[in-house]
């Protein structure tokens, strides 16, 4: 419109001009890091198309980076969230990857899990499972397992890194380089077909990385505002991961270029 602005409003009763739609986008990117379009136009009310353009504009300020289906901070490629501030996030889609992922475990096997609030929701369907043998460095993971009489929990050492409530360092790589499971269950912050999975922390995605080689199948969650994103440190390239777990809102130009290097997808209906 020619005045600059819009009547798709989540409250429907007010225009809402260009100038201060725009300025929401930046706030919510702002506290969270890293949001995808899809969030972002139900979170100002109105359409990706608008929200796309918004985003473009933002990106050419230079106040926003532009990614597949989704926008960062500039410099986010070395920013990590907290751990409160990604339980704000796609909350409901987290929930449906974490029921997905389930299915993918058969009662007597051995896994591995590592840190996020996704692998947290994902730790709490195994309480139906028994016999499991559960190797984690996530205090959350043990947390949501610890009543669990039918699987027995393996913690490995390492400092404490209080902003994702997980334990990281040599002692917790040392702990999982003589272990087999049968498969390993782990999220991060991005993912590109092209580098594969990534985190901010060079720490974290060290103990990841070894998580990863203690397992003869590697299965990341990853819901739909990670997919696309490319953050620091790689974790996991693509031609290491076996299986995607993520949702509907997913990028479909990135989930078709996955699924070419050989990764297996499980899409969650949200």
């Amino acid at each position: 419109m020619t005045d600059g602005k819009t009547h798709d409003t989540a409250e429907g009763t007010r225009p809402v001009f260009a100038a201060e739609r725009r300025q929401r986008i930046l706030d919510l990117v702002r506290a969270n890091g890293a949001v995808s379009l899809r969030d972002l136009a139900r979170a100002v009310g109105s359409s990706e198309v608008t929200v796309r353009r918004d985003v473009r504009i933002l990106e050419g300020e230079g106040l926003l980076d532009r990614h597949h289906g989704g926008a960062t901070l500039p410099g986010e490629l070395s920013r990590e969230p907290t751990y409160s501030q990604k339980t704000q996030l796609s909350g409901t889609e987290k929930t449906a990857i974490a029921d997905l992922a389930a299915s993918l475990v058969e009662d007597g096997d051995a896994i591995a899990i590592g840190a996020g609030t996704t692998t947290q929701a994902f730790a709490r369907r195994l309480t139906r499972h028994s016999e499991l043998a559960v190797v984690t460095n996530s205090l959350l993971v043990a947390q949501a397992l610890a009543d669990c009489p039918r699987i027995e929990v393996v913690m490995t050492g390492g400092t404490l890194r209080g902003s994702i409530h997980a334990l990281v360092g040599s002692p917790a790589e040392h702990a999982l380089a003589g272990l087999r499971v049968r498969r390993a269950f782990i999220s991060g912050n991005g993912l590109t077909a092209e580098r594969g999975l990534s985190t901010p922390n060079l720490q974290v995605a060290s103990v990841d990385r070894a998580i990863a080689r203690a397992a003869e199948d590697v299965v990341v969650l990853a819901d739909h505002t990670k997919i696309g994103i490319d953050t620091m440190v790689q974790t996991v390239p693509t031609e290491e991961i076996t299986h995607l777990v993520t949702d509907d809102g997913a990028s479909r130009e990135v989930l078709d270029d996955l699924a070419s290097r050989g990764v297996r997808l499980h899409v969650a209906r949200g």
